[in-house]
């Protein structure tokens, strides 16, 4: 059996969708339904069950995809490894990110991974956290880029970096004047927060209660790029990721206050599926992401980006 006729039947189920699995493989939609259509005269059963919207997989379906998605993986993941025999890197790795980190980090990312490796291509989609954790189980992403990473049964994650978390305000807040305040001056602050379930909120809510604080959320929403406009309208302040602040701080229309006494960190982490090996181009885009030099990089505007990364083995990285 042609390892491309599994591909497709691999994509048609994790897609849910034989329109997405077609384009994802330059064919036609009825060519990815012929194919499915010939697997099962193959084998004498049904692998779909099309009665239903949408279809789903039969008892045999289910064991079939298993089986076949660790075959194709494999066959790729082999396919990278002959490549990079001859030192050449080449192949498409799909990344799934917070928007967050797309924001501060994507475009230099894509840009010199594509120096080092032209005939390699990395794609990056920008999603919703829950949502990047659901693309990389279902294999539609090689690896996520998330803040607060949580390993599970089906998903490992690897430690990336730790963005600090300063405090910052508007121009016309009575804080902003201030050289450095003390954390006990935050009692009763009011602030733009971030969604009460979002582990980040927990987190720095936690983090103020430890040292004694409460301070008063009178707007949540669930994205940094949000609650930045929300503070420039409401002449308001929030705790917010650095490297997501640059152009901000630039401009001064946030201003940055330090606070004596309270050290807020978001840890940044990359998720992939359990028990899955890394194709060769993949554990390559994973160490570049493992030996980010804060030193090197840059924003578009020139500043430099507040995150640096341990030195580690790709093999080694790729596989913790």
């Amino acid at each position: 059996m042609h390892v491309k006729s599994l591909k497709v039947f691999c994509d048609v189920v994790a897609r849910r969708s034989f329109s997405k699995a077609a384009s994802e493989n330059r064919i036609s939609q009825s060519g990815a339904s012929q194919i499915v259509h010939q697997l099962e005269d193959g084998l004498g059963l049904k692998l779909l069950d099309r009665s239903k919207r949408p279809f789903v997989l039969t008892r045999e379906g289910e064991v079939y995809y298993e089986g076949c998605r660790k075959l194709v993986q494999r066959y790729y993941a082999l396919e990278d490894e002959v490549r990079a025999m001859h030192e050449k890197v080449e192949g498409r790795v799909q990344v799934a990110s917070i928007y967050s980190v797309g924001l501060s980090y994507g475009r230099w990312l894509l840009d010199e991974f594509a120096r080092r490796y032209p005939e390699a291509n990395v794609h990056i989609e920008y999603h919703h956290p829950d949502r990047i954790y659901d693309l990389v189980a279902e294999d539609q992403a090689d690896m996520g880029l998330v803040s607060f990473a949580q390993p599970s049964r089906a998903i490992a994650a690897v430690e990336w970096c730790e963005e600090p978390m300063p405090l910052v305000c508007a121009p016309g807040h009575p804080l902003a004047v201030r050289r450095e305040v003390d954390v006990a001056e935050l009692q009763g602050l009011e602030i733009v927060g971030f969604d009460p379930h979002l582990r980040i909120r927990r987190r720095i809510d936690r983090a103020l209660q430890e040292q004694g604080v409460e301070v008063v959320v009178t707007m949540a929403f669930d994205n940094i790029d949000t609650i930045k406009r929300a503070i420039e309208v409401s002449n308001g302040a929030s705790f917010l990721p650095e490297p997501a602040l640059q152009a901000e701080l630039r401009s001064g229309s946030l201003v940055r206050v330090p606070v004596n006494g309270l050290c807020l960190k978001r840890p940044l982490g990359i998720i992939y599926r359990r028990g899955v090996e890394l194709g060769t181009t993949a554990k390559h885009f994973m160490n570049l992401l493992q030996n980010f030099d804060q030193t090197a990089q840059s924003t578009d505007d020139g500043a430099a980006m507040a995150v640096g990364f341990e030195h580690q083995d790709p093999l080694v990285a790729a596989g913790r």
